[in-house]
């Protein structure tokens, strides 16, 4: 298993497996949609990505958004998407996606990686639990859909 840190070259794949993850989050499929917009993301520099590569295919994406922490005065990340295709869970390809998230976290100096899930994703909930995220008891999240 391989990580590495997507570039436009790795547009195609990564938009095949993000286009999956927008699926497992009950959104139509939207293929061209989803190389556009990652495209957008890697030529703005909006957003890193991390790509997990098996001898043969792309397997899994972990993608970040800069942030900063008013209060710590630091960078800090949102750690906005991870997915893993089925074939390849538990085969610790998640793990390796956060270890490199925590990476560029730690070489950015970055305060802190925020990442919400799903109520019911109980499998990713583990693990990031497992990789010592603490689930936020101190602060409600609220979001004004526009």
């Amino acid at each position: 298993m391989k990580i590495t840190k997507a570039a436009l070259q790795d547009v195609k794949q990564t938009a095949a497996l993000f286009d999956q993850y927008r699926q497992f989050y009950k959104q139509a499929s939207d293929l061209n949609g989803a190389e556009a917009y990652l495209t957008e993301r890697m030529e703005k520099q909006e957003s890193v990505i991390f790509l997990a590569k098996d001898e043969e295919r792309y397997v899994g994406f972990v993608q970040l958004y800069p942030t900063y922490s008013s209060i710590g005065m630091k960078r800090a990340w949102i750690l906005n998407d991870l997915f893993v295709a089925e074939s390849s869970r538990k085969k610790g390809v998640g793990e390796k996606l956060l270890d490199a998230a925590m990476a560029l976290a730690m070489e950015t100096g970055a305060a802190s990686i925020a990442l919400s899930t799903a109520p019911d994703n109980e499998k990713a909930q583990r693990l990031y639990e497992r990789k010592g995220y603490v689930r936020d008891q101190q602060f409600y999240h609220y979001e004004l859909n526009l």
